[in-house]
């Protein structure tokens, strides 16, 4: 699959396509903005936590990217662009209770909220129509997922662009638009109080936790968190983003943040919905409006 952040990508060059969807090439135009439109989600998916939400952001970003190309003078690599104004929009989404550029509640909060989640038996396989181990791994991503939403918005999108993405901190910085050495400040903290939490709480990380996804399945089904019959990250588990981007984890970094560390790289790279038919509706309706 394209990787934008990796080094050495095969294939064509976005400046070739761009190049050739300038002349026309409406094919060339297709492919460039498909390529990136799956990463655009992911990284709206991981700022936002719904889809809907995240669908709705990807959408109005390529629209802003179309509207912008013939602005587009090569300044910056044209993928640092691209995602540049992709993050200044998602900063941007307001919601009635929740603005992406803060955080939804403290970690002590969640903490307190989380030990209030009762715990039970896994549900009966007989009752639900996707395999327990599916729907315990759905709310394993929808838990550690729903976490990043503690971290205030620029922690939390660096430490999707280092963490989730793989980026280093000179491609992370001016897509964040800070300098490197703020880009490492910023990932550190948002590190140790995210971990910190997960240390302090889950299972996965520190297995003397009484918090164990298996024991909240069934609560999180019965309040309506998990929705057995429409998964949102478990059923998309064709790819990780382990396997596509690069790892760089710290080897300064103790072990229980290593842990912690793989959680997020071993989510789900979610695909998005109708990808090809989208992108023609996109540039369609953009140019009807012209």
């Amino acid at each position: 699959m394209y990787a934008p952040f990796q080094k050495n990508v095969s294939g064509e060059t976005d400046e070739s396509l761009l190049a050739r969807a300038r002349s026309g090439n409406q094919g060339a135009l297709e492919t460039l903005l498909g390529r990136h439109r799956p990463w655009v989600f992911n990284i709206a998916v991981r700022m936002l936590y719904q889809h809907v939400d995240a669908e709705d952001a990807t959408q109005d970003i390529l629209i802003k990217v179309l509207k912008a190309l013939p602005s587009f003078r090569g300044d910056s690599k044209f993928t640092t662009w691209l995602y540049r104004i992709a993050v200044n929009h998602i900063l941007n989404v307001k919601k009635e209770k929740w603005a992406a550029s803060e955080a939804v509640c403290s970690f002590a909060v969640a903490a307190a909220g989380l030990q209030r989640v009762p715990e039970f038996d896994p549900p009966d396989p007989a009752t639900v129509p996707v395999p327990v181990e599916i729907l315990v791994e759905e709310v394993k991503v929808s838990c550690t997922m729903g976490t990043l939403l503690c971290l205030d918005g620029r922690q939390r999108l660096v430490f999707v662009l280092a963490v989730c993405l793989g980026l280093g901190d000179e491609d992370g910085a001016e897509i964040a638009g800070v300098t490197p050495a703020n880009f490492r400040q910023i990932l550190s903290r948002a590190r140790h109080d995210l971990y910190e939490y997960l240390r302090g709480n889950c299972s996965l990380v520190e297995p003397g936790n009484a918090c164990a996804c298996a024991r909240k399945t069934r609560a999180y089904v019965q309040a309506g968190f998990v929705d057995p019959r429409n998964l949102r990250f478990a059923s998309s588990h064709l790819r990780r983003v382990r396997d596509i981007v690069d790892g760089r984890a710290d080897e300064s970094m103790d072990e229980f943040m290593k842990a912690a560390e793989d959680i997020y790289r071993g989510h789900p790279f979610c695909d998005v919905p109708a990808q090809a038919e989208k992108l023609r509706e996109i540039l369609a309706g953009l140019s009807r409006s012209e």
